[in-house]
């Protein structure tokens, strides 16, 4: 008898038919034309009925069917312990240990057997690889990693303290630092798993997909390319330009924004002067059309023009892409609501949803949105602009003014509009140039501006970047002014021109704000640590005449409700003229205020249990929690900031007094409290969980 997949109860024999089948031709005449044909089901019971000559050979070696991913591990342990007679490609160099040609095990390593380890691998300090554990070629593995009967392929990278336990890793696939990939899961080839990311028991990930830094993925990843802990960041969305942020990725994007507004809706869609942000622009419009939205192109545009415009055009929102400020080989990707603010987390929430889902709607040939490019845009701004200067004491001021564009302009409204009004303006560096900066790059300009402001005797100089949105101020003396300095010259620059007026600043700005806002009796309101929430503050309390801080740039309310490095230049000068002081005379009667900052690393894991840590091991009456924890001395302007980054496995410490001491000792303690903390954690943690 021949019996396919038999249920217990049907068992009749301790033989299993392997499909290793010897046939002569003519017993292919028994299968029929055009139909479909099993041998197990079909071909052999039918012989047996014919009783034609059919013969099995009961092998007596090791037989194991790898149809699912449990047997094709256990093989490979089978192997390891001699039960398969293999011939091993490589040499073995002591007792059940074989190692490849050209592969490099650093002596602190400690290697159970048994276990192979293939050709040109490089085994790094301190790692542990338990007895089982199956490594290809050219495989590297970082310090301290903990290899626990994994199964990895050629070609992969496994970094710094990850865990990889009886899992299988596929062909050239990256494990970021400190990732755990978990029993029985596995990662398909050219796969990436993010730094302190995990994978669950048991899951699959099919190829080339990407999980992003501290995701924990509980399902299988099929669709889509990417599993991440979310798609918007700090602001907006962001990554490596053309690598993450790719136009298909962008197509999608756009459709998953389209679809969670009305179909026939408008939005405008603008961008800086880069040739990637064009090539992300474009493919989010046809992503957007897709839905059925209409776009309003506003094409290269400088963001604060894009903010002012938005409300003046029927629009349900808008998206501005450019070259990330702080990263030059990042791109951004900020929405924005009906007002020009950037949009809500919920927003956020239902873009991710409609993002990850792949739940876009498809419009029909006849609903599919238009574009079109509106007119007099820069006018409308420049409209906007003059209706909040006092044009006639900018007239009397004949400033000189150096502005250096850092070869990234778009929409360089502003020579135009101070020379309207009388003032001097010497642009440097206005062209595009097709890399974008860097830091240090730009650190270089702005010793150049410095010279060039003293030479030519200017009142000023300033470094305009994100795309109008930030800037760094420098003095008559070449000075730069920016960070924590700049901040408390605006405010005491708009209150001495406002007194008892309202500034909002973010909750991890210096003390030196209240100082000043004392002397003019104006009124301090801090934010979350984000643009949004700077925003969202300005547009809802009333008196506002500044928001923001050197490090984001400047609100102000008036004019539209995002940051504008253009309309705060002319500010200055305004400003200046009034108060008949130099930006030199005015720094020096800042007060002096120590402000330090310090980065430790702290897994996403431990971010809410080091809370609610400093929450319970500190006084409530000391304790103010906008945003992280900060720390306050009850009698004087002295405080600590502990703050998680909101997209690294990061915590900020800041710390700030007029006391320098207090600032390095502070820094110091709660520096080594935080490191403590986390060691803790990770060492009370299972490493399989």
């Amino acid at each position: 008898r021949f019996l396919e997949k038999p249920s217990s109860s049907e068992i009749f024999s301790d033989t299993v038919n392997t499909g290793t089948y010897i046939l002569e031709p003519e017993v292919l005449e028994y299968l029929p034309a055009n139909i479909e044909c099993d041998f197990s089901k079909d071909l052999f019971p039918l012989l047996l009925a014919k009783d034609e000559p059919m013969y099995g050979y009961i092998a007596q070696g090791y037989w194991c069917d790898v149809g699912h991913l449990d047997a094709y591990r256990e093989a490979q342990y089978d192997a390891l312990d001699r039960k398969v007679n293999l011939d091993f490609a490589y040499k073995e160099v002591s007792h059940e240990l074989w190692v490849g040609q050209n592969t490099y095990i650093d002596q602190t390593a400690v290697i159970e057997t048994p276990a192979v380890i293939g050709d040109n691998c490089r085994i790094g300090a301190r790692v542990q690889i338990e007895a089982g554990t199956v490594i290809g070629d050219n495989v590297t593995i970082g310090a301290d990693a903990s290899l626990k009967r994994p199964i990895v392929w050629n070609g992969a990278f496994i970094g710094e303290e990850a865990h990889l336990s009886a899992c299988v890793i596929s062909r050239g696939t990256r494990i970021d630092r400190r990732a755990h990939v978990l029993e029985a899961a596995v990662v398909g080839s050219l796969s990436t798993v993010g730094e302190e990311a995990q994978i669950s028991p048991g899951v699959r990930v099919w190829p080339s997909k990407k999980i992003e830094s501290g995701a924990v993925l509980n399902i299988n990843l099929i669709w889509g390319n990417t599993a991440q802990r979310n798609l918007f960041g700090q602001r907006g969305v962001q990554g490596l330009a053309n690598i993450d942020i790719t136009p298909e990725f962008a197509v999608k994007l756009g459709s998953a924004y389209g679809s969670t507004l009305k179909p026939g809706s408008k939005v405008t869609v603008s961008r800086d002067q880069r040739n990637v942000s064009r090539m992300v622009t474009r493919s989010l419009i046809a992503g957007l059309m897709s839905v059925g939205i209409d776009i309003q192109n506003l094409d290269a545009t400088a963001i604060p023009i894009a903010r002012t415009v938005i409300p003046t055009m029927s629009v349900a929102g808008g998206i501005h892409v450019r070259v990330h400020p702080d990263r030059p080989d990042y791109i951004l990707i900020e929405f924005m609501d009906a007002k020009g603010i950037n949009i809500s987390k919920a927003l956020e929430k239902k873009i991710e949803g409609a993002y990850f889902k792949e739940d876009m709607r498809r419009a029909l040939i006849h609903e599919i949105g238009d574009v079109s490019y509106p007119s007099q845009v820069m006018e409308r701004y420049c409209t906007a602009f003059e209706k909040l200067l006092h044009v006639h004491t900018l007239r009397n001021s004949r400033a000189k003014v150096v502005i250096d564009y850092v070869y990234a302009v778009s929409g360089a409204v502003l020579p135009q509009m101070l020379d309207k009004f009388g003032a001097d303006a010497v642009v440097l560096n206005a062209s595009v140039n097709k890399t974008a900066m860097s830091i240090t790059d730009r650190e270089g300009l702005l010793t150049q501006l410095g010279h060039v402001v003293e030479a030519l005797k200017a009142n000023f100089g300033v470094q305009v970047s994100a795309n109008g949105e930030q800037l760094i101020l420098v003095d008559e003396s070449g000075y730069p002014i920016r960070g924590e300095m700049l901040t408390a010259l605006m405010v005491d620059m708009i209150l001495t021109a406002n007194p008892r007026g309202t500034v909002v600043v973010p909750v991890h700005a210096s003390s030196a704000i209240e100082q000043v806002a004392r002397r003019h009796d104006g009124r301090v309101i801090r934010t979350k640590a984000n643009p949004t929430a700077l925003m969202e503050a300005c547009q809802k309390n009333p008196n506002v005449v500044l928001g923001g801080s050197g490090e984001t740039g400047f609100i102000f309310p008036q004019l539209h409700p995002g940051f504008d490095s253009m309309f705060c230049i002319a500010k200055i000068i305004e400003m200046l003229t009034i108060q008949e002081r130099s930006l030199a005379a005015a720094r020096s009667e800042l007060p002096r205020v120590i402000h330090k900052t310090y980065t430790v690393r702290c897994p996403w894991t431990a971010k809410g249990a080091l809370m609610r840590y400093l929450v319970e091991t500190h006084p409530a009456q000391n304790l103010e929690l906008i945003d992280g924890v900060k720390i306050c001395q009850p009698y004087d302007d002295s405080w600590l900031l502990v703050l998680p980054d909101a997209s690294e496995p990061l915590v900020h410490l800041y710390a700030n007094s007029n006391d320098r001491e207090w600032v390095d000792e502070t820094v110091r303690n709660y520096r080594t409290r935080v490191q403590t903390f986390v060691e803790r954690q990770q060492e009370y943690q299972p490493a399989e969980v």
